[in-house]
């Protein structure tokens, strides 16, 4: 008993900190973003072309996780993941520093497939551990991530402030996530998502038809769209809030990156106090509740001009959207397939993050980025009907439950 319980901790103290890595890993770009410009003498077009290859890595590494998972289990794919992750931050630093075009696209397309493969093998771990443990994690999983944006932007602007070397800045940090990776990935187990290859179950356990198999359920599919909607909420806002705070309400950039701050800030409180919300309510009304939430504040934001408004709402916007994406993933975990479950609906979610920033920025050329949120409005409003797919499935208790006790 003791065993598992010490076990249970190690796996969760792992995945955790594995998200708080990758929080911080972004974060420490994005604030540097640009120093890298300026370093590749880049036009805004060009730095399209760059960031192109976030995508691509993202994508990529979204659609090839289900299946290494089930083939290798989650350890392995954590460590292929974050050991990508890993190289690719340490070159956009080299690459920026050496004025290297293709260098940086290469970089952020590994930092892309790392955080890609990683994040859907860590919610799958996650999953198992709530399923282990009867109690929610995914929420707080989350929150690590986060909290890392948090520690990572605040640290980024301070060493921005002093002129510190952003190639130095993204060694450092790249050195930091190898020695979390190194110490802490012996922890996860090998086992989870992992099916068997035997000869007999290859056409069964094709990980590639599981996973379309899975949208064939009318219940994940409700959950895929609860997820790409608060997704595209959560999206939207760490890509457009600070500049439509300052050309939808005139604030100075300063202030416009306080209330992104301030955004970040409500979506890791959300996230950490989530679990008590979801133990007395339960997930549906959670969700409902955090669908209603995140809509009214991104209405305000879209309606009122009051800047002080808009900038208070901004509050509900982040809080509302804090769980709608590690709860769809524990609910998606509650079925007969947990593996490609959660796999599917999480790339619904990630789709959303990768699509939903261009799209938004192309309305927001047309109508003002005030008018385009109207579309994450109306589509976070729809998904509050559809959250009744978060309810429990009737299942019999997990035998370990009786020996996990935190």
């Amino acid at each position: 008993m003791t065993n598992t319980l010490a076990d249970f901790r190690r796996r969760r103290i792992a995945i955790f900190a594995f998200m708080l890595m990758f929080g911080i890993g972004m974060s420490s770009w994005v604030v540097r973003t640009p120093a890298v410009r300026d370093l590749l003498v880049a036009s805004t077009a060009e730095m399209g072309l760059v960031l192109l290859g976030l995508s691509v890595g993202s994508m990529s590494g979204v659609l090839s996780s289900a299946a290494v998972v089930r083939w290798h289990g989650v350890r392995l794919t954590v460590a292929v993941g974050g050991s990508s992750f890993i190289a690719g931050v340490a070159m956009i630093g080299v690459f920026a520093g050496l004025s290297a075009f293709a260098g940086v696209f290469a970089g952020l397309a590994l930092v892309g497939f790392g955080i890609g493969v990683s994040e859907i093998a860590i919610n799958i771990e996650g999953a198992a551990l709530e399923t282990l443990s009867g109690k929610s994690i995914l929420p707080a999983l989350h929150g690590c991530f986060s909290l890392g944006t948090v520690i990572g932007a605040v640290s980024g602007i301070i060493l921005t402030a002093i002129n510190f070397s952003v190639t130095w800045q993204l060694i450092f940090v790249a050195l930091l996530a190898a020695g979390v990776l190194g110490c802490l990935t012996r922890f996860v187990s090998p086992e989870t998502g992992r099916v068997a290859r035997q000869s007999g179950e290859a056409k069964t356990h094709n990980p590639r038809k599981s996973w379309l198999a899975a949208w064939r359920e009318p219940r994940l599919l409700m959950l895929g769209m609860i997820i790409l909607a608060l997704a595209l909420a959560e999206g939207s806002a760490m890509d457009w809030l600070p500049l439509l705070m300052v050309d939808g309400h005139g604030l100075s950039p300063t202030l416009g990156s306080a209330i992104f701050a301030g955004f970040a800030a409500a979506m890791t409180v959300g996230r950490f106090l989530g679990a008590p919300l979801l133990k007395k309510f339960g997930n549906a009304t959670v969700l409902r509740a955090s669908t209603l939430i995140s809509a009214a504040g991104i209405a305000l934001v879209v309606f009122s001009d009051s800047p002080l408004v808009a900038g208070v709402a901004v509050l509900l916007w982040g809080v509302g959207a804090a769980l709608g994406f590690p709860v769809t993933l524990s609910a998606a975990a509650d079925s007969d397939d947990p593996t490609s479950s959660v796999a599917a609906v999480a790339t619904a979610g990630y789709i959303a993050f990768l699509v939903g920033p261009p799209l938004l920025g192309f309305l927001g050329e047309e109508f003002g980025l005030r008018g385009a949120m109207i579309l994450v409005l109306v589509v976070v409003t729809l998904a509050s009907l559809l959250t009744s797919a978060a309810k429990p499935k009737p299942r019999k208790p997990a035998p370990e439950l009786d020996s996990i006790s935190s």
